[in-house]
């Protein structure tokens, strides 16, 4: 006995194949997200050549947003290479920033010093590693970063998503210190030649572009 005997030929049709159905509709899907992260890749030479722009705030605005307080602290500004993104979902920062760039310029945006490289972030942090260093420790330190990103409006946010490894990104906002309900804060980094515990930039983000080259 057909069990879809009462249904039209074309639901019939549907529910005797919808594994199939949905197996095509996974695999579409899943083709448009590995081609949306692919890297880019470039041949040798500085990529980004200009070092980050800051001017520090002593009286920077303050606001609410997103439940929480944030201070400007400085206007800034930089043009760098994406040298890997990661996103976050648990962490008690997710909420404010999704994504975090590990971001390189001057000599980290050169294929040739960065193909000498193991890079990877993990927990909010920014990680490299080399059997040979290309350059000095401190070029490198000085020239590379892991940034929070935390988007001024939804549009900010769905490119910052957007944005994939090897990409050229150019951001504009404010370095902040952001503040909880519950007593937990957030303070950004003021400077590019810090490591360790505190030394990433906190980005209030309003402006944001990316490109391949």
């Amino acid at each position: 006995m057909n069990p879809y005997e009462n249904d039209s030929e074309w639901l019939y049709w549907l529910k005797a194949r919808w594994p199939l159905v949905l197996m095509s509709v996974v695999v579409a899907g899943w083709g448009c997200s590995s081609w949306n992260s692919r890297a880019v890749s470039h041949s040798a030479g500085v990529l980004a050549a200009e070092e980050p722009a800051q001017e520090n705030l002593p009286d920077g605005a303050s606001w609410s947003a997103k439940e929480h307080r944030f201070k400007a602290l400085a206007r800034f500004h930089i043009r760098a290479r994406v040298l890997s993104t990661e996103r976050y979902h648990f962490d008690r920062a997710a909420e404010l920033s999704p994504v975090d760039f590990a971001l390189g310029w001057g000599p980290m945006s050169d294929s040739a010093v960065l193909g000498k490289l193991s890079i990877n972030q993990s927990d909010r942090w920014f990680h490299w590693s080399v059997l040979t260093l290309p350059l000095p420790m401190d070029v490198i330190t000085s020239h590379a970063a892991n940034m929070h990103m935390i988007p001024a409006t939804k549009t900010i946010e769905r490119g910052l998503m957007r944005v994939r490894e090897g990409q050229v990104a150019t951001l504009d906002g404010y370095l902040v210190h952001v503040d909880g309900k519950d007593g937990w804060n957030w303070q950004s980094s003021m400077t590019r030649d810090d490591s360790g515990d505190g030394a990433c930039e906190v980005i209030w983000v309003e402006k944001l572009s990316a490109t391949d080259r």
